[in-house]
């Protein structure tokens, strides 16, 4: 059982964290059979344990999944949650933001999917699309109807000496999530770590292969020519936002089998931490059950 601490892929809190210098393949690789028997085997001790989050109802868990095109969020949310009750889990997936949307803070939207006492929940992507995307395409700001001059506040402090509007993001992002975590919603936050080579790489075997036609998109290669803005913008998001209660996970990436196995791990021994049992009866309805028992008509 490692502690929040503890894990090597864990983003500290310190304001340190350099994107370049985590890897985003794994040191010692097994054979793929290996990477599946771990998180095959963890879908079951998982599904136990969340049938005891559900009952016992005062927790929910929220996992954040953030990365570039191509680097396996979808799959990997697949392969792990696979056998979850669905009574008890909840995916949300934030694309382009609608009118309505952007006429709230961006907050809004995804504070109406947040998962329920004794869910599990999962962002797929995030309200962190608002310090990243729109970072580097800081032109998306002018339908966000926002009640000041939003171009001078993108590179540094205003003249009452606020912060630029990204630190302001953070620091609303970071308010925003020990609120939850005070009352009760555990957040874990995986930042999926895949190289630009291994990007292409999946990006051409869309490409060379027709029942993955469909997924390519040319806005995807459009979005991998800004690499750097993006590593640029990962890097201050994830040292900004990794705190004590939301930590991120740099997961690396170009290894899906591995991939899974880790984030598969993580999860479970998140939900492992939690002080759940099962409800209690009190002494009088358990007195009283061997009495319901003699009433059934099997």
């Amino acid at each position: 059982m490692f502690s929040i601490t503890e894990h090597p892929f864990l983003v500290p809190f310190d304001n340190s964290f350099e994107l370049a210098k985590m890897k985003t393949s794994f040191d010692d690789l097994n054979k793929k059979s290996h990477y599946k028997k771990i998180y095959k085997s963890n879908r079951q001790k998982l599904y136990e344990t969340q049938q005891k989050l559900y009952a016992h109802n005062k927790y929910s868990v929220l996992f954040i999944f953030q990365a570039m095109d191509a680097a396996g969020k979808d799959s990997t949310i697949r392969h792990v949650f696979r056998g979850v009750n669905p009574a008890g889990f909840q995916v949300s997936s934030f694309k382009q933001p609608s009118k309505r949307e952007l006429d709230h803070d961006f907050l809004w939207r995804t504070a109406k999917e947040l998962p329920q006492r004794g869910k599990i929940g999962i962002f797929n992507r995030s309200y962190y699309e608002e310090t990243l995307v729109v970072r580097v395409h800081p032109e998306y700001l002018q339908s966000q109807q926002l009640p000041f001059d939003y171009k001078a506040k993108l590179t540094s402090s205003d003249s009452k000496g606020e912060p630029d509007l990204w630190q302001q993001r953070f620091r609303s992002i970071n308010d925003h999530e020990h609120h939850l975590a005070s009352n009760g919603t555990v957040i874990r936050k995986f930042f999926l770590n895949v190289s630009r080579e291994e990007q292409h790489r999946r990006f051409k075997d869309r490409i060379d292969r027709p029942e993955k036609n469909w997924k390519f998109s040319a806005s995807d290669l459009k979005e991998s020519q800004l690499w750097d803005k993006y590593m640029e913008a990962y890097q201050d998001c994830l040292r900004s936002t990794s705190t004590p209660w939301a930590p991120w996970y740099c997961i690396p990436a170009d290894n899906k089998p591995a991939m899974r196995a880790t984030v598969s791990e993580i999860v479970l021994q998140t939900l492992k931490n939690l002080d759940i049992e099962y409800p209690q009866l009190d002494d009088d309805t358990t007195a009283k059950l061997q009495n319901f028992r003699s009433q059934l008509i099997i």
